[in-house]
């Protein structure tokens, strides 16, 4: 048993007692603890479980491979799923916490005055959560599999059974402070490689000011090699491509019941506003940092691999080829191994770093538990959201409204061990690399969700019958660009399945508009109740005039 095995079974072994420990003492004893952490988490430590919640195993894992295979196109996922936070937090959240639901589906079922409205955001739900589940149940068994040196299946099953225990035990409570634990544990494992990687390259601790350097001596050595420039956009797809990504996953991001739900467990709409403030600062450390992982590892692959004899490779590059993400054959028969002869995996870069940088066996445990953290706080955080979508919205709300707090826990609880075996089981096979599997997620998201919650709180007159056929057509046109895209070869301006979001959320938004104008509009108090979500906390609208909540009237306005 060799001592990275030891190190990096130690650092995973602490880091799930830690999380387990803080769902037990934090263990939901009310329906509230269990859906919305009792509505008392103060906005920092909200915004670092919403980071948590956020960088899941392909942000994690993934995010700086994709931009060093993609390059400039990469960026496209950083500022989409970066700029989705900026809509969610000026656009949704507060109006969403004013209203004071438990569950997405709940406040669609009660904006619209529709049972059947909020049983299909609550089926919606189930099947965004669970697609987006598959790519995180998946990646911690690459991890687990990876580190512990077992098959990445029985990975898949260990982390699919932790998930399922402190999940099942702390509610949203328990999930909110483990993922608080889970961010410390990420972001550090996610930010000490790197600049220790700024420090041996450029000499500077700082690589979100270096890694420039590195970018002008690449563009140099890209020109001497003949092969595709790093810095020139749109190789790897269309400029529409680009921007429909973009768009598929800004408003994938505003429309995921599993983050919007975030916003529900703070007191007020001030601490959900400030809550969106704390995660995109939490948020973008990551997200800043990818870029240079991706610049400094694409350099020392460039001039400490790529043309070297093929007898003499780097030690690290070894025990990466046997796992079959990195693979190197000398096809021209020089004995040098070329650029073109070398295939990288996207789940390389990150994983790799700490070997790459010769920074030792407490680095590499180190990231092994940052990519756990990543992997199981999303997973965590989704399973709440089908729990809650299958015991709240579907089980209380329609099926036995007259439930016991007891009754509706033990339900919660049984719904989030049976949604963690059976996603668990089909991680086993998934259908698809983590990061397409995550964006067919937001995808369907942006053509269900995104269009509901914008015209629900922006658009007083939308109504019952609109929403549901915007959600359906929505989703249909989603699912079938996903599937005509990825299989069938059919693509509109080169836009390909991961931006199929762009024509769900046009769909959707057209639809709901056209069947809303046609049908009668809401009720008056319905129409009023959407035209209150746009004061702040302490005034209400009603009778055409804004009031103080304590009665006295303000200056009215019509």
């Amino acid at each position: 048993m060799d001592t990275q095995f030891i190190v990096s079974l130690a650092f995973i072994l602490g880091t799930f007692g830690l999380y387990i420990g803080i769902a037990i003492y934090n263990q939901a004893k009310a329906t509230s603890d269990f859906y919305v952490a009792g509505r008392g988490v103060p906005p920092i430590y909200n915004g670092m479980a919403i980071g948590a919640d956020w960088m899941s195993a392909a942000s994690f894992i993934g995010m700086a491979g994709t931009v060093m295979v993609m390059g400039y196109d990469g960026l496209g996922y950083i500022m989409g799923w970066t700029g989705g936070y900026l809509l969610l937090t000026f656009l949704l959240a507060p109006q969403l916490r004013k209203y004071g639901r438990y569950t997405v589906p709940e406040f669609i079922g009660d904006r619209y005055g529709s049972n059947l409205a909020r049983l299909i955001a609550a089926f919606a739900t189930i099947i965004i959560s669970f697609t987006y589940s598959i790519g995180q149940m998946s990646g911690s068994g690459v991890v687990i599999g990876r580190l512990l040196e077992v098959d990445y299946r029985i990975g898949t099953v260990i982390g699919a059974g932790l998930i399922a225990f402190y999940a099942a035990l702390g509610g949203m409570k328990g999930i909110t402070w483990t993922q608080v634990a889970q961010y410390v544990v990420l972001i550090t494992a996610y930010l000490v490689p790197v600049i220790f990687m700024s420090l041996q390259i450029e000499g500077n601790p700082l690589p979100w000011v270096s890694y420039g350097q590195v970018l002008d001596a690449m563009s140099v050595i890209d020109q001497d090699l003949g092969i595709s420039e790093y810095l020139v956009p749109f190789t790897a797809g269309t400029k529409w491509q680009f921007l429909a990504l973009m768009f598929t996953l800004m408003a994938g991001t505003a429309g995921l019941p599993h983050v919007i739900v975030r916003f529900y467990t703070v007191s007020t709409m001030k601490a959900a506003r400030w809550s969106g403030a704390w995660a995109i600062l939490f948020i973008g450390l990551l997200y800043l940092s990818a870029p240079a992982y991706a610049a400094f590892s694409r350099f020392i692959l460039l001039t400490e691999v790529a043309n070297s004899p093929i007898n003499n490779l780097p030690e690290w590059t070894r025990s990466w080829v046997d796992t079959g993400m990195l693979q190197v054959a000398d096809t021209n028969g020089d004995g040098v191994l070329q650029w073109a002869e070398l295939q990288i995996a996207n789940d390389i870069v990150v994983m790799a770093t700490p070997e790459i940088a010769n920074l030792g066996v407490f680095v590499i445990g180190l990231m092994a538990a940052g990519a756990m953290a990543a992997a199981l706080s999303t997973a965590g955080g989704l399973m709440i959201a089908i729990s809650a979508a299958l015991s709240h919205d579907i089980y209380f709300r329609s099926i036995n409204p007259n439930a016991t707090d007891k009754k509706r826990l033990a339900v919660g609880r049984w719904s989030i061990v049976l949604a963690s075996l059976v996603a668990g089981l089909v991680a086993l096979n998934p259908p698809g690399a983590i990061t397409q599997i995550v964006a067919w997620a937001f995808a369907l998201a942006s053509g269900s969700f995104f269009p509901a919650l914008l015209l629900g709180v922006w658009w007083k007159r939308s109504n019952a019958p609109g929403v549901i056929a915007g959600m359906l057509v929505g989703l249909s046109v989603t699912l079938g660009y996903i599937f005509a895209a990825k299989y069938g070869g059919f693509t509109i301006l080169g836009i390909i399945d991961t931006g199929a979001g762009v024509f769900g959320a046009a769909a959707a938004i057209v639809t709901n508009i056209a069947v809303s104008l046609a049908a009668k509009p809401p009720s008056k108090k319905i129409q009023e109740e959407v035209q209150d979500l746009r004061y702040p906390e302490q005034m209400t609208y009603r009778d055409g005039e804004v009031w103080l909540d304590d009665g006295e009237d303000v200056p009215p306005t019509k």
